[in-house]
């Protein structure tokens, strides 16, 4: 299998993590503190093999991403479209910070998906949310470097595999 074969496969498989990590249900007390992962997902392979990632692809995952959980039609799909075009826009800056910058950089990235998140519930007539609704962006700053290693090392087993 070459690399760009094995690449969509990796990317198609963590779309599929990604969606059950994000219909898994968590006790209540645990729930603000769910990361957006398919953001985070989107996030590395923008940075990494932007191939795999156009505003297209981000909006149908989006889509997908409503329908699967219920919300408003399109709610997702915006916020992944604004957020895979903040990274492909700064990708050539970005890709090139250390690991704690970067984690800062997805830190302000999933606040700007919570403003955006917050902007689409007010024009839905959605009342305001609680204050932990601003915890999820930092526990994906933190998940975020495990989830690069991660990624990047699943990546590099496979291309040792096909050598």
């Amino acid at each position: 299998m070459n690399r760009a074969r094995t690449n969509a496969v990796l990317f198609w498989i963590g779309v599929a993590v990604c969606f059950v990590l994000q219909l898994m249900p968590l006790p209540h007390a645990l729930a603000p503190l769910k990361p957006f992962w398919l953001a985070l997902l989107l996030v590395y392979w923008t940075l990494e093999a932007p191939a795999h990632v156009s505003l297209g692809r981000a909006f149908v995952l989006g889509l997908l991403g409503d329908v699967l959980t219920g919300d408003l039609l399109g709610a997702q799909a915006l916020r992944l479209c604004i957020l895979c075009f903040i990274l492909l826009r700064f990708r050539a800056r970005l890709r090139f910070f250390p690991m704690w910058q970067q984690a800062l950089a997805v830190l302000a990235l999933l606040v700007n998906d919570r403003i955006v998140q917050l902007a689409v519930r007010a024009v839905s007539g959605v009342p305001a949310p609680p204050p932990s609704f601003w915890l999820a962006p930092l526990v994906g700053m933190l998940a975020w470097p495990w989830v690069f290693l991660l990624l990047d090392d699943v990546r590099a087993r496979m291309r040792a595999r096909e050598s």
